[in-house]
């Protein structure tokens, strides 16, 4: 069976302010995004109906377009609207949602100052991200040859689209390889995330996660943060260099799409996934689904 594309699907399409047709979403050849990489976005989960942290992904939006000196022209209670509404025209109770801003094809160069920024919400059912029982035994991760970008070289504290260029990369070159994704390392030769989630190891029972400082500081990963702290672990943000991987215990991925996935192996590094990650896998999916007090209970 020939698999659905992205461009080829019934339902709506939020597009600056109005629900399209799915087909009818099409943007210009000569937009600036698609020359220039002017691009913000989000990714989103909805489980049972509801957005997982709705509010936080809007604002994280419109502070990306301000990085890249992009006004998004709505407010962050209109965008939140509009992916509800977007939701509920396409009878997605179980999804994923794409949020993005670019800038259009009123200037062709790179100075785009004139340009509109145009807004656009779609949303699609989505599995697990990663295979069940791959997830359960622990994905394997190939060491990517490409490195996060230094702050001073890239805007890395937005969820930009240039920026998933060296993930795109590094994520075909893992998979060609057998592996389902990548671990990429910062541009001091530090430990920094996989091409689409954070990370996060365990050594005699305390979490280890390296600094957020040349990537974003998910909204999963803080999220995860707070339930390992109120299980009362010790939560350690540090630098962490690619040799300390040997003495880790544990080792799990936080994402939106990922949810909190177990790793087995980093390249020449081994893993089990145990208590912690096990843990915090159920913990998560009680949050996300809207069991507070089943994960405050036990």
């Amino acid at each position: 069976m020939t698999a659905l594309t992205f461009d080829n699907r019934d339902g709506f399409i939020w597009y600056n302010g109005e629900l399209k047709p799915w087909r009818e979403s099409t943007l210009h050849v000569l937009s600036h995004a698609v020359h220039y990489g002017s691009a913000v976005f989000e990714g989103e989960r909805c489980y049972n109906g509801k957005v997982f942290k709705l509010a936080e992904h809007g604002e994280r939006l419109i502070k990306s377009g301000e990085i890249l000196d992009m006004k998004v022209p709505y407010g962050a209670k209109e965008l939140d609207d509009a992916v509800i509404e977007t939701l509920a025209a396409n009878n997605i109770t179980e999804g994923y949602v794409r949020r993005i801003a670019w800038r259009g094809s009123e200037m062709m160069g790179v100075s785009a100052q004139t340009t509109r920024i145009n807004v656009a919400i779609a949303c699609w059912e989505w599995p697990s991200y990663f295979k069940p029982e791959e997830r359960l035994k622990g994905i394997r991760l190939d060491l990517s040859k490409w490195a996060r970008p230094a702050p001073n070289t890239a805007p890395t504290n937005a969820k930009a689209a240039g920026l998933y260029m060296i993930c795109t990369l590094s994520k075909h070159e893992a998979e060609r390889k057998g592996y389902a994704d990548a671990l990429l390392l910062d541009y001091r030769g530090h430990v920094a995330e996989a091409t689409g989630a954070n990370i996060f190891f365990v050594k005699d029972g305390k979490i280890h996660t390296p600094t957020p400082d040349c990537f974003l500081d998910g909204i999963t990963r803080r999220t995860v943060i707070g339930l390992a702290k109120a299980r009362g672990y010790e939560v350690i943000e540090r630098t962490i260099l690619p040799e300390e991987m040997a003495e880790f215990e544990e080792c799990f991925l936080t994402g939106t799409a990922a949810e909190v996935t177990p790793v087995a192996e980093i390249g020449q590094y081994k893993f089990t996934p145990a208590t912690v990650c096990k843990t915090l896998m159920e913990d998560y999916m009680a949050l996300v689904r809207g069991d507070e007090a089943a994960v405050a209970a036990e």
